[in-house]
């Protein structure tokens, strides 16, 4: 855990680490040699198997999380939750909202600029915003790359373009436009293969940025395979690898990269080309090929992961490997989605298991379509042959990067930071493992899965973890419908529903009150359960008041205080300062309860001079921190139960002006009121 330097200005680290996030489209958690593959292939030697040599030697060299969870089991979601910081239950993006515009607010991008990076994203996007087809281009997007954080772009804008992994040729769905930032570019990428192209460009970037050697770099390396078109690269990956081999962007219109000749969906990787396995699990009968659905899979998977090896050979090269965190993830659980013609084998998960020990795929929100590889490597830190068992998910990245930058995570983010579990070093805080998500279908009935879990209707879903306890409902028609409880370290395939033992009831009510009090309504994805009052919290004990404390720190957003030194700290009657003597801080929290009179829906009011920020227990209800305005700020749609609500209301000090801090509220059967002191309290 980074240690938060103080003062009139911020110091960050004197030498902050490079950060690569590399991120993949629909690989399972048992595609991943050192995951799953290696010992299913040991102890099933005639099925067939993947290999993973790199991304095995990378989690040789670093740490693998075991028990990581992305935050949707689908990529649009999923991906937003990783660039925001927020989970699927505050996130404005969630289901299948493909396209729909990242909010204007903290994204990995934009944080680490403000931490002094170089950004970059390099391969697919999709959430740029939807508009016109006469205004898609960079300037009408409203959510293009380079306005919510990053300096550079080069790849596909569009969610769909993703599932077209030859931009030019259109081999199964037509041309493909790529941006660079704000030109575009496919004219002359003929014969390149996304995986191979992406690469050559992230390459090209870090080098760039690695000689000028001024300032440290943040890529998000987004990777468009290996998705449902299964498509084959055009040759051999090169020899070597780094700075002087493996893939190379040469710049040449029509021979971009060195991969770009020969024939486009062509080469079969050759340990996969003869591969034979026990179709019928019958040692009598002889083995017979794979599919080539299987071949095709196989090779893609093999493509990235010597892609990824590629790329930890050029940092090797530039000698920037040793301060350099990469971290290796995929974006949800495997597919069954295939864009194939007819006469290829439908693509099936259970081939390779690419689940894992787990049930469920994507759009699954059983483990198997939620747990993915997780590995991290930085050498400088991190001890070789780390397991991390701790569960994380994805929207911990955003706090764990600020921390590695020397930051502390903006108020508004949703996870914690994983810096401590990874180089032993702090306290490692607890986080939230929380999704909820919609989708008509079912889960696959492979006799793989546990028979509870074959055919599983799913519709509105929800998972929480407490624990080693998942919470789990499918086909919600109401809040009153109960949670299916499993101890997922004892019990991965969630085959015994625990929930019908009465020894957790307890842990049933629990988790019926957290999921609403860490989630808020949004119109476009409604839920059973949005006109639930949120419920109180039960035996606080009560003092009439509120506990304020300040901070010191000129940082670049409302900051997480956990990890930060208190500089000072008392009781006041209400959230203001007219108590408050020592003024001469720059962060001030106030933190307590509110005693709700009544059930109903409430309307807050917020009402300031300088930055603030609100939170009504996980929720952050009113957010007028980033692009802070001095503006009324409504939010209208919040069901309270009666009693104690806990809250902290975040403020930025400007020493020079008077500080102004007002809140109001609507309750039921009322007008717009400050809320007075006899509803505040403290434990």
């Amino acid at each position: 855990m980074c240690n938060y330097a103080i003062g009139q200005e911020v110091t960050l680290k004197e030498q902050q680490p490079n950060i690569i996030f590399i991120l993949v489209d629909d690989m399972g958690y048992g595609d991943v040699g050192r995951f799953f593959q290696n010992e299913r292939r040991q102890q099933e030697p005639s099925s067939p198997w993947l290999e993973t040599p790199a991304l095995d030697k990378m989690a040789e060299n670093g740490a693998i999380f075991t028990q990581h969870y992305t935050s949707a089991p689908v990529c649009a979601p999923s991906r937003a939750s990783l660039l925001t910081g927020l989970s699927q239950g505050q996130s404005e993006i969630r289901d299948n909202q493909f396209d729909k515009a990242l909010p204007d607010n903290h994204t990995l991008g934009s944080v680490l600029q403000k931490a002094g990076y170089h950004t970059a994203v390099i391969g697919k996007w999709g959430l740029q915003g939807i508009v016109s087809k006469e205004n898609e281009n960079p300037q009408h997007w409203p959510a293009y790359p380079t306005k919510r954080g990053f300096d550079y772009f080069y790849g596909y804008v569009r969610h769909r373009d993703g599932h077209e992994h030859y931009p030019v040729e259109g081999i199964f769905g037509g041309s493909k436009e790529v941006w660079e930032n704000n030109k575009e570019v496919s004219a002359g990428l003929e014969k390149a293969y996304t995986t191979d192209l992406w690469t050559a460009v992230a390459k090209k970037w870090i080098t760039q940025k690695a000689q000028k050697n001024k300032k440290p770099f943040f890529l998000y390396l987004s990777y468009d395979t290996p998705h449902a078109v299964l498509e084959l690269p055009t040759q051999a990956y090169p020899e070597g690898g780094g700075l002087n081999g493996g893939i190379q962007f040469l710049g040449t219109p029509g021979k971009m990269i060195n991969t770009a000749s020969g024939t486009p969906d062509s080469w079969t990787e050759p340990v996969y080309a003869e591969a034979v396995y026990d179709h019928d699990q019958r040692p009598e009968t002889a083995p017979v090929p794979w599919p080539a659905t299987y071949k095709r899979y196989a090779t893609s998977i093999r493509r990235i992961d010597r892609a990824v090896g590629d790329i930890i050979k050029l940092l090797q090269d530039l000698e920037i490997d040793s301060n350099t965190i990469v971290v290796f993830a995929s974006d949800n659980g495997p597919s069954i989605e295939s864009y194939l013609p007819a006469e290829y084998a439908a693509n099936q998960a259970n081939f390779f298991d690419s689940f894992g020990p787990y049930n469920g795929i994507k759009r699954d929100v059983l483990e198997g379509g939620l747990r993915t590889p997780l590995i991290v490597q930085w050498p400088e830190k991190i001890a070789k042959n780390r397991i991390i068992k701790s569960p994380s998910i994805f929207y911990d990245w955003l706090p764990t990067f600020t921390d590695a930058a020397g930051l502390p995570a903006p108020v508004n983010s949703n996870g914690t930071s994983l810096l401590p579990a990874f180089i032993q070093e702090g306290k490692v805080q607890q986080g939230n493992v929380y999704v909820e998500y919609f989708q008509n279908g079912s889960t696959p009935a492979y006799p793989e899965f546990a028979a509870s879990n074959r055919g599983k209707v799913r519709n509105q879903m929800q998972m929480l973890r407490v624990g080693d306890m998942v919470g789990l409902r499918y086909n919600i028609q109401s809040h009153d419908d109960d949670f299916e409880i499993y101890n997922v370290t004892d019990d991965p395939a969630q085959s015994k529903n625990l929930a019908k033992s009465t020894s957790y009831k307890g842990l049933q009510e629990k988790m019926k009150a957290k999921v609403l009090q860490m989630r808020r309504i949004n119109s476009s994805a409604p839920r059973p359960y949005d006109s639930v009052p949120i419920p109180s919290v039960k035996g606080t004990r009560k003092k009439k008041g509120l506990i304020w404390k300040s901070y010191d720190g000129k940082y670049p957003w409302l900051p997480k205080t956990e990890d930060l030194k208190v500089a000072a700290k008392g009781t006041v009657k209400e959230p203001n300062f007219n108590e408050i003597k020592e003024m001469g801080h720059d962060i001030f929290l106030f933190e307590g309860f509110l005693d709700i009179p009544e059930d109903g829906k409430y309307e807050f009011y917020l009402n300031a001079n300088s930055n603030y920020f609100l939170k009504l227990h996980e929720i952050n209800l009113i957010d007028g921190d980033h692009n802070f305005k001095e503006v009324e700020i409504q939010e209208a749609q919040i069901f309270l139960q009666k009693g104690l609500h806990p809250f902290k209301l975040y403020y930025k000090n400007k020493k020079n002006e008077k500080p102004q801090l007002e809140l109001e509220w609507k309750i039921p059967k009322d007008s717009k009121n400050v809320i007075s002191s006899k509803y505040f309290f403290r434990s």
